[in-house]
């Protein structure tokens, strides 16, 4: 069994600093994602980034190599085919030597009736939101194992992972669900490994994604939005709140942490 390391006389700044680490964000290529990427580069890390549509993941990493000069990947990366998550994580080996933190951010959110759900679409959605953080997952754990060295995994799941919500998302529900208890039992499984699992819950968030999912592509529309997603706190979630949560997970300031979804909700679900 290999110990966590006991970082107590670290200072603040090595404690969040992700320096020569390197870390894989699924579905980065915007939204969730991308702010995620767009912190862990912040801190310091080498960013390798998955998504299902290409362009967007090698201007995402573009982006961030612009921004702060990291190292990064920007690859095709679709977590419901077991064979890409093992190509991109070949690719990020071979670039970077390891892999010590993963971000399981793909997912999708159909939004269906009951009595039209089909068992295609079901599968679908089961595919990629569960299995696929399970299958990277897997992957994320050889690759830590490999090193000897522990990392970090952390799967983003939603405060659907805690309740029910609107009608039409009963796959996603139970989807979320799967993810909070696959946390869980990831956290047992790889804890004598020193690598940590947390999950991360996001309430409602203004992301191109969402917009989409709502029939709009304008921002602007956010505004009207915002007004059906009122929260305790008093305004709706951006990208970057929640991407602090995962910088949280993921840097040693969580370091005695595992097996836990934080919630980052607005307290939407007290």
């Amino acid at each position: 069994m290999t110990a966590i390391a006991d970082v107590t006389n670290k200072t603040i700044h090595e404690l969040v600093s992700l320096s020569g680490r390197t870390a894989v964000v699924t579905g980065g290529g915007r939204g969730l994602g991308k702010a995620i990427a767009l912190r862990l580069a912040e801190a310091g890390a080498n960013i390798i980034i998955g998504d299902r549509e290409a362009d967007l993941a090698e201007q995402a990493a573009n982006d961030i190599r612009d921004k702060f000069g990291v190292d990064t990947i920007g690859t095709y990366m679709d977590v419901a085919k077991t064979e890409t998550i093992k190509s991109m994580s070949t690719e990020a080996v071979a670039k970077f030597g390891c892999i010590d933190i993963w971000i399981n951010n793909a997912g999708v959110f159909p939004c269906v009736p009951l009595e039209d759900m089909t068992d295609e679409l079901w599968d679908e959605v089961l595919a990629i939101n569960a299995r696929g953080t399970f299958a990277c997952a897997r992957e994320a754990a050889l690759c830590m194992n490999n090193t000897g060295q522990g990392g970090v995994i952390v799967n983003v799941a939603s405060t659907a992972a805690f309740r029910g919500i609107m009608p039409g998302l009963s796959a996603y529900v139970a989807s979320k669900h799967a993810v909070r208890g696959l946390t869980k039992q990831l956290a047992l499984e790889l804890a004598p490994s020193a690598i940590r699992v947390l999950g991360v819950a996001p309430t409602f968030c203004i992301t191109e994604g969402n917009l989409l999912a709502m029939g709009s592509t304008d921002p602007a529309d956010a505004k009207h939005i915002v007004a059906m997603f009122d929260s305790p706190l008093g305004r709706v979630g951006a990208p970057d709140d929640v991407a602090r949560v995962v910088l949280f997970c993921a840097s040693d300031l969580a370091n005695f942490m595992t097996g836990s979804t934080l919630l980052v909700d607005a307290g939407d679900t007290i």
